[in-house]
């Protein structure tokens, strides 16, 4: 049983900013819609108002701006209608993210919460192999180090009590697993890691809200599944 090298899961700062600025350029666009919107009906009410009574406006081309009206004013309507549904979405999303708490979760990542001298990875491989195991602390500093056989499959466990390779009991907090993979002819097999843990509290501040889960952030869509 292993896990394999990957990514530790960013937080979404980026992501909240990003929703932030989305937001902002939203209500930039609806401002500036809605300002070319009042500017038209001056225009087109001074127009009437001024036009020539031997010569009045031509009928096709006060039809044309009164379709530019009608396209102008739906355009705004669709802006307050995509911002609505944006509203919702979130809605959904915190709601969804509360129901997490209390639960373990599986998210994608490489570093797991030793706790209580356990703590537990999972990995997915493609192929029978050898993988070669290395654990660090969060100093950065190689705790543990196996290799071993295993069969191809997907959510395969493996679990660590905590003891380093020279027999040392390891302290509770976060370690980060590495993992190679190399089938019987030397051909390196790719491999990906999940970690699972409890999830502790939900930040409904941010966008799309964060599971605290090991003393580590992740969003909602970073969970692959719920064990309970």
């Amino acid at each position: 049983m292993t896990v394999v090298s990957g990514t530790t899961p960013q937080t979404t700062s980026s992501s909240s900013s990003s929703s932030s600025s989305a937001a902002a350029a939203n209500a930039l666009a609806n401002t500036q819609i809605a300002g070319n919107f009042q500017s038209f009906l001056q225009l087109l009410t001074t127009q009437l108002q001024n036009q020539n009574p031997l010569s009045p406006l031509d009928t096709n081309q006060f039809t044309q701006q009164l379709v530019e009206f009608a396209g102008v004013q739906q355009q705004i309507n669709t802006n307050d209608s995509l911002a609505t549904l944006v509203s919702l979405q979130q809605t959904a999303q915190s709601s969804q993210a509360l129901e997490f708490v209390g639960k373990t979760a599986v998210v994608k990542g490489n570093t797991a919460a030793l706790t209580n001298s356990q703590a537990e990875w999972e990995f997915n491989i493609p192929s029978a192999s050898t993988i070669n195991i290395s654990i660090a602390n969060s100093t950065g500093a190689t705790v543990y180090t196996n290799s071993f056989a295993v069969a191809a499959g997907n959510n395969q466990a493996f679990g660590w009590n905590g003891l380093g390779t020279d027999g040392t009991q390891e302290p509770d907090g976060n370690y980060t697993l590495t993992a190679t993979a190399k089938d019987s002819a030397g051909n390196t097999v790719g491999v990906t890691t999940s970690v699972a843990g409890v999830v502790s509290s939900v930040d409904l501040t941010q966008s799309p809200p964060l599971l605290s889960i090991g003393g580590q952030t992740f969003t909602v869509n970073q969970v692959e599944s719920i064990i309970n």
